[in-house]
């Protein structure tokens, strides 16, 4: 389990709108590279489907459902067959919102999971959980710039 958090001068509903629109997430994290709806889905709304595309040292893609679109308030969903779950909270604070990004693997890999997190992201299956904390807090980091810039 993991979080970063971070404040952003624009509103809830705003930053809502730009996490939840999946197509977007390469813009800002250091391993996905966005996503598409599958389905027929175009937004995020609960049970949507999405495949989420990934890259690092040979890249991979998941399917994921949204279990959670509250505008303004919380985006979540869950990767696979429910082995990682990832959530965005947005709270108002000030003139703007603070965004807490969040994940809870549920089901560790087995050794064969274990092997082709390696292969797909470099890393032993002990350090993914610190890396995946360095990746939300630059993803944030970016979602921050990108939101306040507009």
């Amino acid at each position: 389990m993991g979080e970063a958090r971070i404040h952003i001068e624009a509103s809830p509903e705003a930053v809502y709108a730009m996490v939840s629109d999946i197509t977007r997430m390469g813009e800002w994290s250091p391993e996905n590279t966005g996503g598409e709806w599958l389905g027929g889905a175009s937004a995020a709304a609960v049970g949507s489907r999405f495949k989420g595309k990934n890259k690092r040292k040979s890249g991979w893609s998941t399917k994921c459902t949204v279990t959670v679109a509250s505008p303004g308030r919380e985006f979540a969903f869950d990767v696979g067959n429910g082995g990682t779950k990832w959530r965005y909270c947005f709270e108002p604070a000030g003139a703007g919102t603070d965004v807490t990004e969040s994940f809870e693997i549920v089901k560790e890999p087995g050794a064969i999971g274990r092997f082709f997190t390696k292969v797909g992201t470099g890393l032993p299956w002990s350090e993914r959980e610190a890396d995946m904390v360095r990746g939300m807090e630059q993803t944030l980091t970016k979602l921050k710039a990108a939101a306040e810039a507009s």
